[in-house]
């Protein structure tokens, strides 16, 4: 039996309404704009935020929302940079890979005439992986770019659409798992570039890895659990006909958004659902934790941010940033960030009831 909905949102005005009663629980402290659209995800450091945007501008944000440093590439950052120790990876549609210090943003090294790089990056102390339109894969040296492995895509194998990213690959339990459109998923060892397992999966919104289990969902609304070692299905449920975000791990819970719109939560036992809630729109990204808090982040002109509590109720805070929210906020401490799709970036500090 399907569960209940346990709070509907499905009105803005109704979020409004229900929050002018209280106090929110979050404080402004900046609003700060790249000057262009951004779709890509914040990248988290230890005292503040990397930013990209459109115009081809990477930032480093500090916690007060000031620049630290700011890199002009000349062509869009489409793509979540990289951090791997003290320095940043980045690429651009127009096909440039650069290395950047960390602390100050100069340039380490550079490649041109690279294939335009849409798919976030992923990396590890040594190496930065790159998945390529045409659904290849390159280890690069994270510190001179030399190639260390090259896996291109199966000779017959249908190629990705060029146009389009592809899921963040997953770098855990010493695997990479990509998802190359209508190949499926491919698990590759990091140090070689060896295939470890395939499957067939198609139509990948997004993965999560936890533990030895990596959940991968579909936009044609499944959603599975599969072991992270050899690739074999532990479970497989279709709690909607259409999903619309990747699957998020948290609070116990695997959360996937639906175009009705809805929030699911999954066991990650099994994959039964736990319960549902109606959104004001839909979410299209992971969710965060913060605490006893859920975060959820919802595609719409008014780009509603919600904290919810996971097991009900009404809303612990709503904000209406007036932009839709394509990617997941980050939480550093007791701070949150924020990036709309006009490439403001937006913090608030979170302050729970005291018990």
């Amino acid at each position: 039996m399907t569960p209940p909905v346990i709070q509907r949102l499905a009105l803005p005005l109704a979020i409004a309404a229900l929050m002018a009663a209280c106090r929110q629980p979050t404080d402004k402290l900046f609003a700060f704009s790249t000057d262009a659209p951004s779709r890509v995800e914040l990248v988290p450091l230890e005292d503040g935020v990397l930013v990209g945007n459109e115009a081809g501008r990477l930032l480093r944000l500090n916690r007060q929302g000031e620049p630290v440093w700011q890199v002009e590439l000349g062509r869009e950052v489409a793509a979540r940079p990289a951090a791997s120790g003290d320095s940043i990876i980045v690429g651009t549609v127009g096909g440039t890979l650069v290395s950047l210090t960390r602390a100050q943003g100069t340039e380490r090294w550079r490649l041109t005439g690279q294939p335009a790089v849409l798919t976030p990056l992923v990396s590890d102390a040594s190496s930065v992986y790159v998945v390529a339109p045409d659904g290849s894969v390159r280890a690069l040296a994270v510190d001179s770019g030399e190639v260390r492995w090259r896996r291109p895509l199966p000779p017959g194998e249908p190629h990705p659409e060029a146009t389009r990213p592809l899921p963040s690959p997953v770098l855990a339990g010493e695997r990479l798992v990509v998802a190359l459109g209508d190949v499926g998923l491919v698990a590759l060892s990091p140090q070689d570039g060896t295939v470890r397992w395939r499957h067939p999966l198609v139509q990948v919104l997004g993965m999560e890895a936890r533990g030895e289990v990596l959940y991968a969902s579909t936009r044609k609304g499944e959603v599975l659990a599969l072991g992270l070692a050899d690739g074999q299905v532990h479970w497989r449920q279709t709690p909607a006909p259409t999903l619309t975000s990747p699957p998020s791990f948290a609070k116990e819970s695997i959360w996937v958004g639906t175009d009705e719109p809805l929030l699911l939560a999954l066991s990650p036992q099994d994959g039964r659902e736990v319960f549902r809630m109606t959104l004001p729109a839909p979410l299209v990204t992971q969710v965060v934790e913060f605490r006893e808090w859920l975060l959820v982040p919802t595609r719409s002109t008014q780009g509603w941010l919600l904290g919810l509590k996971p097991r009900g109720g009404p809303p612990v805070f709503s904000l209406r940033l007036d932009t839709p929210l394509l990617t997941r906020p980050v939480v550093i401490g007791d701070q949150l960030f924020v990036q709309g799709q006009d490439g403001r970036v937006l913090s608030w500090r979170l302050q729970p009831p005291k018990q």
